[in-house]
């Protein structure tokens, strides 16, 4: 039977739409379901202010009657505009192993894309950065964090036949906590301190913090250290408003690390939260009944095997100059104090060789790679 290819515009489209990954991985262990309401915001103009500056469409792929496959297309204008690019992105893009399936979906939303003036294609990529992004190509039997997209591993096969191709990769690694502060990277710490007159800050709650920083200065440092990397779209200060009150109230203030200097300005933002991926495969990503008793649990746990590190951002001014040591100085000893045997990164890009830098006072392991694709559309 042939495939048909339905546009969302409903309230239980949408539903079925950011459900849809949810059910086709039910069974597999490694993917992490989503925060149901955090996705179904994530679609809703009312709350996600990033919508103010993009054009989006989602479709469905219906076989025999079932959704066997999502697709969205995102037009992100202020991106183009910065990276002076016409360029569709796909994101949200999954499917069963059939080729006339996610042709299907990617004709689609090439065709919308075109009918807009776009002259490229890519991704799978999000709105922006905090969204998802990056095919996962190696390291499936591996768990995967709440920040981190999974996919199974026929995915490459679907988007190479499409005449889809890599513009560049992201790799993970899985960092071992050791027992102690790694000697060397506690002398490192000391010289950057007292050379550059800095201080490292402790916040207590979302309160102190929004108190301490009440132009999310905190965000204004990401910003500042993530322009130049790959698709990255300067943020608004509704977008940070918006960051902010999805994802501070959640953190465990413990594992943030806030680096200022002799004048009080902040330079440096280090971010990490538990493991809870074991939660939300609990909950399969919805808070009622009984996930919220889940998450807030492993969100809340005094001890824990595993943790995620979501970012660390450094103000240009002070890149280049050990200002990175400074997290990992202060980290540590919660990760020891916890229980914490290991940390997973997220998505790093294999040009980004600052980043990489990080862990050379610890044992790692480089056990995931990710891909962005680009293709022309004709």
């Amino acid at each position: 039977m042939s495939i048909q290819i339905k546009e969302v515009t409903s309230k239980k489209e949408l539903k079925t739409f950011v459900r849809f990954a949810t059910k086709l991985y039910e069974d597999n262990p490694y993917f992490c379901p989503p925060l149901e309401f955090d996705e179904l915001n994530t679609f809703n103009p009312k709350k996600n202010p990033t919508l103010e500056l993009c054009e989006y469409i989602c479709y469905l792929a219906y076989k025999d009657g079932q959704v066997v496959g999502r697709i969205a297309g995102i037009i992100n204008r202020t991106a183009n505009e910065k990276w002076q690019q016409k360029r569709l992105r796909f994101g949200w893009f999954d499917f069963i192993n059939d080729k006339s399936v996610s042709r299907a979906l990617l004709e689609t939303v090439q065709a919308w894309g075109k009918s807009k003036g776009m002259t490229e294609m890519n991704g799978p990529v999000g709105f922006t950065d905090f969204d998802h992004q990056g095919l996962l190509i190696r390291g499936y039997d591996y768990n995967s964090p709440m920040a981190s997209l999974y996919n199974a591993p026929y995915y490459p096969e679907h988007f190479e036949a499409f005449g889809l191709k890599k513009e560049i990769d992201w790799i993970e690694f899985r960092v071992i906590i050791p027992n102690a502060v790694p000697e060397r990277l506690d002398r490192v710490a000391r010289i950057v301190l007292d050379r550059y007159k800095l201080k490292i800050e402790k916040i207590k709650s979302q309160k102190e913090l929004v108190t301490r920083f009440p132009n999310y200065e905190y965000l204004d440092v990401i910003d500042e250290a993530y322009q130049p990397l790959y698709n990255y779209q300067p943020l608004t200060k509704k977008q940070k408003k918006y960051y902010s009150d999805m994802y501070f109230p959640l953190i465990n203030y413990d594992f943030i690390t806030l680096v200022t200097n002799e004048q009080g300005e902040l330079v440096g933002v280090a971010v990490g939260m538990p493991d809870i991926s074991p939660a939300l495969r609990k909950s399969k990503g919805k808070l009622f009944p009984f996930g919220w008793y889940h998450i807030l649990k492993a969100l809340k746990a005094k001890k824990m095997k595993a943790f995620d590190l979501l970012l660390i951002a450094v103000r240009p001014d002070y890149q280049n100059k050990g200002v990175n040591s400074l997290f990992f100085y202060d980290q540590t000893k919660y990760f020891i104090q916890y229980g914490i045997e290991y940390s997973e990164t997220t998505a790093i890009l294999e040009t980004n060789s600052k980043n990489q830098a990080n862990w050379e006072h610890f044992e790692t392991i480089q056990h995931k790679q990710r891909r962005a694709y680009i293709k022309p559309i004709e």
